[in-house]
């Protein structure tokens, strides 16, 4: 057997320490030890409450858990997308939907026939031809349709969860507990390092315990006690394009009504989250502190909740950015110790989910191979790179100067790599995926189109479609979408027949 390393310390729990000790302790086997380390004085962020479909994969394929099981224990509700209120302009809306938009022919997306349709006056909006983004303002949810073709909208339905991330830590620490992991309460005082190299050695508690290890995974949030407070590791300030410093959050009582998705609706100074679980709804708003106060902010969010508020609200800081490395010598960072992207897209779980994964396909042997390491820093800086460019989107993409803050985003300077994404698609509404891009051509397409990016023409093989032929395919997908759609049942009907969560 190869000298694998077999003694790991987590450091850190809430979601990112649990999801990271139940998957390393299903494929690693009885044979490494693996213990977490955390403080109940520390306590936990715990705001972060909607996902994307990628948790359906890393839950259920991963970790073996009951779909079912898991919206109940978290009071979990369904996520077909995010409507977006007023980003473009005061007044506008529209829904990022997951999954596919309408169905491909050949080399070309369905949006390049839709473009030509649309130029003429002759189709929907966009909404209209996905499957989430017609379900969604309706309130109506099924899982696929297993008879439905292949390359059908509705053979595929892409959809994530809101839930309560106390609760999913809470289940994910019950399921590590079972397979293995030791928990470790106390408060880390001292860290102490191999002389030789720098490695960390071992961790000392506040009662003289020290618990040692061969790989450390640092999930101890923003301060990141391993990756930066110790290894003095750096860190990439986005600020520049990222204004948003600041959050206030607060939950309020549940909506009458559960929408399946997530309302983001942008304010002077940022935007307000509203996040409906089971049994109450998550609220926030992310702000530029240099824009307005946290009174003000504060002020705000209780003056936009759709319900009764709950409690008071909570202040948060952060600097938007990556550490500059995330795997430095045996320290892996995850969750907020990685770094920290705003929840404009509910990236944040994703990320450290796709650290962990990334992880057990580079798991190192006792020599710590630097190419394994590289590698994963690699990947790790390629993927916050791609949804940094993705969020600024949302941000320059507007028609907004009513406040200082939106014309600051309007006109500030944008990474190249993004300025190269838009310039295309203005031109004729090409986008080319780069590498493995988290967010994938329909997320563009449709966060483009709704911030008013409007392509001046669309790829030159549409006008080869018959007209006639054309007209027949994008209206199809539309009166299958809607027919579809008005046969389903409601989300609150999907979620008291199958999902409904004991009173909390």
């Amino acid at each position: 057997m190869q000298d694998r390393v077999k003694n790991i310390t987590i450091v850190g729990g809430g979601s990112a320490g649990w999801m990271a000790a139940a998957a390393l302790a299903t494929y690693l086997g009885k044979n490494a030890s693996i213990r977490l380390v955390e403080s109940e004085e520390i306590g936990i962020v715990g705001v972060g409450e909607a996902s994307v479909p990628h948790i359906k994969l890393f839950n259920g394929q991963w970790l073996g858990i009951d779909e079912a099981d898991f919206v109940r224990r978290t009071q979990g509700t369904i996520k077909l997308g995010i409507e977006f209120k007023d980003w473009s302009r005061i007044g506008d809306s529209y829904i990022h939907g997951f999954g596919a938009i309408g169905r491909s022919l050949g080399p070309l997306p369905f949006h390049q026939f839709w473009l030509k349709l649309h130029g003429q006056g002759r189709a929907a909006p966009i909404g209209a031809y996905s499957a989430q983004t017609v379900m969604a303002p309706l309130g109506k949810f099924a899982p696929a349709d297993r008879n439905a073709a292949p390359n059908s909208p509705l053979a595929d339905i892409a959809y994530a969860y809101h839930f309560d991330a106390t609760l999913y830590a809470r289940f994910l620490r019950e399921l590590a507990e079972g397979r293995g992991v030791k928990r470790i309460e106390g408060k880390i005082v001292k860290v102490s390092q191999r002389a030789s190299d720098g490695f960390i050695e071992s961790v000392t508690l506040e009662n003289g315990q020290t618990v040692d290890g061969e790989l450390f995974i640092d999930c101890s949030g923003f301060r990141g006690l391993l990756i930066e407070d110790t290894l003095k590791t750096g860190y990439i300030d986005w600020t520049e394009w990222l204004p948003c410093d600041r959050a206030m959050a607060v939950p309020s009582e549940r909506l009458q009504t559960i929408t399946p998705y997530t309302r983001s609706t942008a304010r002077a100074a940022g935007w307000q989250w509203r996040i409906p679980l089971q049994h109450r709804t998550g609220n926030g708003y992310v702000y530029s502190s240099r824009h307005t106060s946290d009174d003000e902010a504060a002020a705000t969010l209780l003056a936009n909740l759709d319900g009764k508020a709950l409690a008071e609200p909570r202040k948060l800081a952060f600097t938007t950015g990556m550490r500059r490395k995330f795997w430095n010598k045996n320290v892996v960072a995850l969750g907020l110790a990685s770094g920290f992207l705003e929840p404009l897209e509910s990236t944040s779980i994703y990320l450290a989910q796709s650290g962990i994964t990334r992880l057990l396909s580079l798991f190192p042997t006792r020599d710590f191979n630097p190419l394994l390491i590289e590698r994963y820093n690699r990947e790790s800086v390629f993927e916050y790179e791609r949804i940094r460019d993705f969020l600024v989107l949302h941000y320059h993409a507007t028609e907004r100067g009513d406040t200082p803050f939106w014309d600051h985003c309007r006109t500030m300077a944008i990474p190249d790599t993004l300025r190269e994404t838009i310039d295309l698609f203005r031109a004729d509404g090409r986008y080319f995926r780069n590498g493995e891009d988290f967010f994938a051509l329909p997320s563009w397409v449709q966060v483009m189109l709704g911030q008013g990016i409007v392509p001046q023409g669309y790829h030159p093989i549409v006008d080869e479609m018959p007209e006639d032929k054309l007209v027949e395919h994008v209206e199809g997908v539309r009166r299958m979408l809607a027919h579809a759609a008005a046969t389903m049942p409601t989300h609150e009907e999907w979620i008291d027949r199958y999902w409904k969560a004991p009173a909390p």
